[in-house]
């Protein structure tokens, strides 16, 4: 896993700008912590951070044959073991064991038709000295960021908008869309925030050379017939699951699992247990808590038991050496904190407690080892989050994360000054962008109308929700050199689950019975019986108490250009309120407008609004 960056200029000699280029590289040295390196040429510069997983001597990046191509590439192929057979079948020598060298040789034997041979997360841009044109590919469901920023005579590109930024050919201006899209949780497609930058889509190769730009999209989410009956659907779940957990789980240095004590979590925890322990070592498993939730919690709308008593029973099962990182409300608040989590983001997103406690949990794995699994996006495959089963969520005509009460997603917009919340219009916005993504959605001809209805919410969260939470797994755990991997994002599993009618999703009557029967045999009792429980926010309202503290600070500046956008007494009047009876739209309203304040001063934005 790694940080790359980069600049073609078909005008400009580059060898004369190498201190720009490793300005852009250096912005992300926390992805990179083990090496570094540029490559540069008349027009064109290479730069690579990197976070050392396989083959810890032999894969230094940027890596180049000579007078043929030059790679930098962030990512694992999980396959490359097996291309690396078929290549020198083909011919192709190599000299380093690293997967690296395997996808470049591939694109030499392949063209940009490597993508199809590829199973992986990653983010790659490759120099095709041949042709003269820089070929930029991600990965099929967007697991590792890609921006990148036209220019006059060519285009910047990095793994994250601040290599982009480090570039003084990139404005870093924010407009009306850029707003928009930031307050309305919808993620259009290619958004990055920044006037003028851009995402490279999943499963998209972008492709840039002197005539210009061209995208071509490689894979996306088709919809196909679906014949295996129940009990070989629940065989093949488990086929693939075991599969890929066995392939995300190859690497040089210490792996562990984050261990939540959900169905997801656990299911990845046991069938990674089981397999470590054929090979005579134990698993490692991580959680987050925070100081006195268990005692004290009490049911919310999305989460109805706390999550400790379920993380014991399974680390006792699969007999995991276990960690806990409790943090406290002050740890949780600390401005410093917010500060480290928005320079990893790039964006003030707004999710509070639930950002911080991620970093600080990646951090306090960081220490003990360098490669992650997750059990990120299993409710977006299997259909597992609340609002999939609630009739009015699914029927509302909108997104239903955004139809679903709760605070992260009501009242985003209530912080905003009136006249920023007309010009952003987000009601309109938010209407916009489900209808584009409703119309972009494939169906079978002869489907029922509940299967239409939820192939449809299926495929919104697979295309737009889950790509927000990936975003934010990836950037906040690079941010500490932290390689987390994604086992329910393996395209098999993503193409041959979305494709299962929804009767088959939910066949025992409850969410995402596939998965549940699939791996039921790694699972306690206790964890396969539980109902759905997110991500965990702290309950603790000194919490809420330290962000208006913080919040009554901020106010005392007349002059801060937070307050362009946020509404001073609607700050004001929240900050006044008990913290022990705050509703959670509102904290969630203070974490946004304590992010935007310190944004503005890490950042510099030049706003443009319309």
């Amino acid at each position: 896993m790694c940080g790359i960056a980069g600049w073609v200029s078909f005008d400009t000699d580059l060898t004369q700008r190498r201190e720009v280029v490793d300005a852009m590289t250096s912005t992300m040295a926390c992805r990179g912590p083990d090496d570094s390196g540029t490559w540069v040429r008349p027009n064109v510069a290479l730069g690579h951070r990197r976070l050392a997983i396989i083959d810890l001597p032999g894969g230094r990046q940027p890596m180049a044959e000579a007078g043929l191509a030059a790679m930098v590439y962030s990512g694992e192929a999980y396959n490359f073991t097996e291309l690396r057979e078929e290549l020198l079948k083909r011919g192709h020598r190599f000299e380093t064991d690293s997967d690296t060298e395997v996808v470049l040789h591939g694109y030499l034997e392949w063209g940009d038709e490597v993508v199809d041979h590829l199973n992986g997360m990653y983010a790659f841009a490759i120099w095709d000295e041949r042709d003269e044109k820089l070929v930029m590919i991600r990965d099929r469901m967007g697991i590792k960021p890609f921006y990148y920023y036209p220019t006059p005579d060519g285009v910047l590109f990095g793994s994250e908008p601040k290599a982009i930024l480090a570039n003084p050919l990139a404005r870093k201006v924010v407009d009306t869309d850029g707003l928009r899209e930031l307050m309305a949780m919808t993620k259009t497609p290619g958004w990055s925030l920044w006037k003028g930058m851009h995402e490279v889509g999943p499963g998209t190769i972008v492709t840039v050379d002197r005539s210009g730009i061209r995208t071509r999209t490689y894979w996306k989410l088709d919809a196909k017939q679906h014949t295996d009956d129940q009990e070989t659907t629940v065989e093949r779940v488990r086929e693939l699951m075991t599969d890929i957990v066995h392939r995300q789980l190859i690497a040089d240095v210490p792996r562990c699992v984050l261990l939540s004590g959900g169905l997801d979590s656990s299911a990845v925890t046991g069938l990674a247990a089981a397999r470590l322990a054929g090979q005579g070592e134990r698993l490692r498993t991580f959680s987050v808590d925070f100081q006195g939730q268990e005692e004290n919690f009490q049911p919310d709308e999305v989460r109805d038991t706390p999550d400790s008593p379920f993380i014991r029973d399974v680390a006792r099962l699969v007999g995991s050496d276990h960690k806990d990182v409790v943090l406290n409300p002050a740890e949780l608040s600390d401005p410093e904190v917010r500060r480290k989590v928005l320079a990893a983001r790039d964006i003030p997103a707004g999710l509070g407690d639930m950002d911080t406690s991620l970093y600080l949990l990646f951090k306090a794995i960081r220490a003990e080892s360098t490669v992650a699994l997750s059990g990120e996006s299993a409710d977006e495959v299997f259909g597992g989050y609340r609002w999939f089963h609630d009739e009015a969520a699914v029927n509302s005509g909108t997104f239903p994360w955004l139809a679903f009460r709760m605070g992260l997603t009501s009242e985003r917009g209530a912080l905003l000054r009136g006249e920023v919340q007309e010009k952003l219009d987000l009601p309109g916005y938010i209407a916009d962008q489900y209808a584009t993504a409703v119309a972009q959605v494939e169906h079978l001809d002869g489907e029922s109308e509940q299967d239409r209805k939820m192939r449809t919410v299926c495929n919104l969260h697979l295309s737009r929700f889950v790509r927000m939470l990936l975003d934010r797994k990836d950037r906040a755990s690079m941010a500490v050199g932290l390689e987390v991997r994604v086992p329910f994002c393996d395209h098999r599993l993503v193409e041959y689950v979305y494709n299962t009618p929804w009767s088959l999703k939910t066949f025992d009557g409850r969410e995402k019975s596939l998965l549940r029967h699939a791996t039921e045999h790694v699972l306690p009792t206790s964890v396969r019986d539980r109902v759905k429980s997110p991500y965990p926010s702290t309950q603790d309202p000194g919490y809420a108490a330290g962000l208006q503290q913080q919040a009554k600070e901020a106010l005392t500046e007349r002059d801060n250009p937070v307050f362009e956008l946020v509404d001073r007494d609607w700050l004001h009047r929240v900050s006044e309120v008990d913290p022990a009876t705050m509703s959670s739209a509102q904290r969630s309203g203070i974490d946004r407008a304590l992010d935007l304040y310190h944004w503005f001063d890490l950042y510099r934005p030049e706003l443009q609004l319309d």
